[in-house]
């Protein structure tokens, strides 16, 4: 027996260590460094326990090569989450493939102990042995007493009693753990047969002072198992103070009853005997104690000689028996129907999966009152797990099947559009006369080195400078100037000083504007590099644009077929695990049901011998 642990917080602990160094915050004020954005969104998911999209977009993005940078981190991610949902052996492969040499010791030790863990609740023993005995080094204490037990579990599951008991011996101090190791040691020792060494170990522990719930429940079932132990090696007066000791209103009450009942019993003293019988018969129907009480209590009776009241409550258990087997059948029915897998869908939104998921309240309807003994089953809840899942995934198919539609829409609309610009495109690169942009640049380059070489600092003044040049050449020649006479000398100078200041400030001014024409006619010439490879990137695009809406076309269109096809598996799936819970729910009523039969039988066969020794009785007096 294991101590109970919430199977949600070591899956949680062995995601985180999935995660890398580097991916984990070591305090609040440390960023979670990411690189490639894709796996910061497979991160977004998994951080609100969302494992579905996360392990979606996961799979994407490695298929599209986007995780580079954290291609190993993304795949312990992902098998932790693939834990999540229980697909082990896909988690096992990537572990073993990734924990071999690329992690510490500590964390591949943890992380097998963690996968054992699993495996035995999924009932692969010979794995979870194996898991456990990859683990090298030295786990941390929780973590190694927990192993420890884990591993005498597999034992005791296995029938292996000596090697189980040879393990636990091994147990040191007094925690809560000690406790649960000498149980299971109790247990070895009874299976085996040995039930007088075992005595003083379940005695001590059913004698025990606990401190919470789970040792409470621990010391009950030592009772109940040192009491039955005792029963049935000829002890009944023995077994009584350890079956007294049973909480009245635990879960273990109703077998201690019983096994009280029939050690009075076994002591010949029928009217104790039907003092806890008496209690149990007013319980639920369906434990099994209960109604082996409503044959015992007859029996009792019958012994006592209360012949009358024997065969009133052999009659009271028929008519029991019948109206649960008439129940039974019913619910069986309803089962069978698959109603009731679908009140577990309706009841809740599929808003959460996998591993995590935990029923909140059963379905309303005669039925539910066996959903307690089945949902005791883990086998049962791992199924219902699954075929929420199943339902779950068969929704999202159902959601990217209106998203195909969508993309065909915005596929259709892109191609549409694209139809109508086409032509206004190829008229506007028709009128666009890049080639003769090119030569006239060309052209631009020349007259600007000739202007360099000859230093023609004219061909770079401005309309302004260069009319005033052009009235002062003009006065130059004004034939009134050429007069002999002061007033025209006195002229001549004054266009003379006027024509030099203005050559003296071109001149000044050459050098910055022809370096300032040059950087225009660079920046031209860049500006025409960049048109013409738009140009080509624009015939490209007029000549690859129908190729590329062909295949958009291919992959959005035949994700139709695919999606229908995943549907059909998955509705195939969901009515495999349908009948695989009906078959689990089913064989269980079933059980019920002949266990029913053969009470029924036994108090009609009690009942007729009653009958017939009344009758001999009567003859007798007669």
């Amino acid at each position: 027996m294991l101590p109970g642990r919430s199977t949600a917080s070591f899956l949680l602990a062995l995601l985180v260590l999935s995660l890398p160094a580097s991916g984990i915050a070591k305090d609040e004020k440390d960023p979670i460094v990411v690189q490639d954005p894709q796996y910061g969104e497979v991160l977004f998911y998994f951080y609100q326990e969302d494992y579905f999209p996360a392990i979606v977009r996961t799979l994407a993005a490695q298929q599209e090569e986007q995780l580079e940078a954290h291609k190993q981190e993304a795949e312990l991610l992902l098998g932790g989450m693939y834990l999540s949902y229980g697909h082990h052996l896909e988690a096992a492969d990537i572990f073993e493939r990734l924990l071999a040499d690329n992690v510490s010791t500590d964390v591949r030790d943890r992380t097998w102990f963690f996968l054992g863990k699993i495996w035995y609740q999924r009932g692969y023993l010979d794995k979870a042995q194996e898991a456990l005995g990859l683990i090298e080094g030295e786990l941390p204490k929780n973590l190694q007493r927990e192993a420890l037990m884990l591993e005498a579990q597999i034992l005791l599951d296995a029938g292996d009693y000596d090697a189980a008991i040879a393990l636990l011996q091994k147990w040191k101090g007094k925690t809560e753990w000690a406790s649960y190791a000498k149980f299971n040691i109790g247990v070895a020792l009874v299976r085996s047969g040995r039930v007088a060494e075992a005595q003083s170990l379940l005695e001590d522990l059913g004698s025990l002072n606990p401190f919470n719930e789970e040792l409470t429940s621990l010391r009950d079932k030592a009772n109940l198992a040192l009491g039955y132990a005792l029963l049935q090696d000829g002890q009944p007066f023995v077994a009584k103070a350890p079956l007294q000791r049973v909480r009245l209103e635990g879960p273990f009450s109703n077998k201690a009853l019983l096994g009280v009942g029939w050690a009075d019993a076994e002591l010949g003293n029928f009217q104790r005997a039907l003092v806890p019988w008496m209690e149990l018969r007013s319980r639920d129907l369906l434990d099994s104690a209960v109604q082996e009480s409503m044959l015992a209590i007859p029996y009792a009776m019958a012994k006592l000689d209360s012949i009358s009241q024997a065969a009133d409550h052999y009659l009271n258990a028929i008519e029991a028996f019948y109206e649960e087997t008439n129940r039974l059948d019913r619910t069986i029915s309803h089962i069978e129907s698959g109603a009731m897998f679908e009140e577990f869908l309706n009841d809740g939104p599929l808003d959460s999966t996998g591993w995590y998921w935990r029923l909140e309240e059963l379905p309303e309807g005669p039925e539910s009152r066996y959903l307690f003994h089945l949902l005791a089953s883990h086998e049962f809840q791992e199924g219902l797990k699954n075929y929420r899942d199943l339902s779950y995934l068969h929704e999202n198919l159902d959601a990217w099947q209106d998203s195909v539609s969508v993309y065909g829409n915005m596929l259709e609309t892109r191609k549409q559009a694209f139809d109508i610009r086409l032509p206004e495109v190829e008229d506007a690169l028709a009128r666009a006369d890049l080639d003769g942009m090119v030569s006239r640049k060309l052209e631009f380059d020349s007259r600007l080195n000739n202007i360099e070489q000859s230093s023609d600092w004219l061909a770079l003044a401005t309309k302004s400078e260069f009319e005033m040049w052009g009235e002062i050449t003009g006065l130059e020649s004004t034939p009134a100037l050429r007069a002999n006479i002061p007033e025209a000398a006195e002229v001549r100078d004054k266009i003379s000083l006027l024509k030099g200041v203005l050559q003296w400030e071109l001149e000044r001014d050459f050098k910055d504007r022809l370096w300032r024409i040059r950087r225009n006619l660079d920046e031209a010439g860049e500006a025409l590099v960049a048109t013409q490879r738009s140009r080509r990137q624009i015939d490209d695009t007029i000549r690859n644009e129908p190729v590329f809406f062909a295949e958009l076309s291919g992959r959005v269109y035949g994700l139709e077929p695919r999606v229908e096809g995943m549907k059909m598996r998955v509705e195939d799936s969901l009515a495999a695990q349908r009948r695989f819970l009906q078959e689990i729910a089913v064989g269980e009523l079933q059980a019920q049901k002949q266990r029913l039969d053969v009470y029924t039988v036994q108090a009609q066969f009690a009942l007729a011998a009653i009958y017939d020794l009344a009758a001999t009785t009567a003859e007798a007096g007669e």
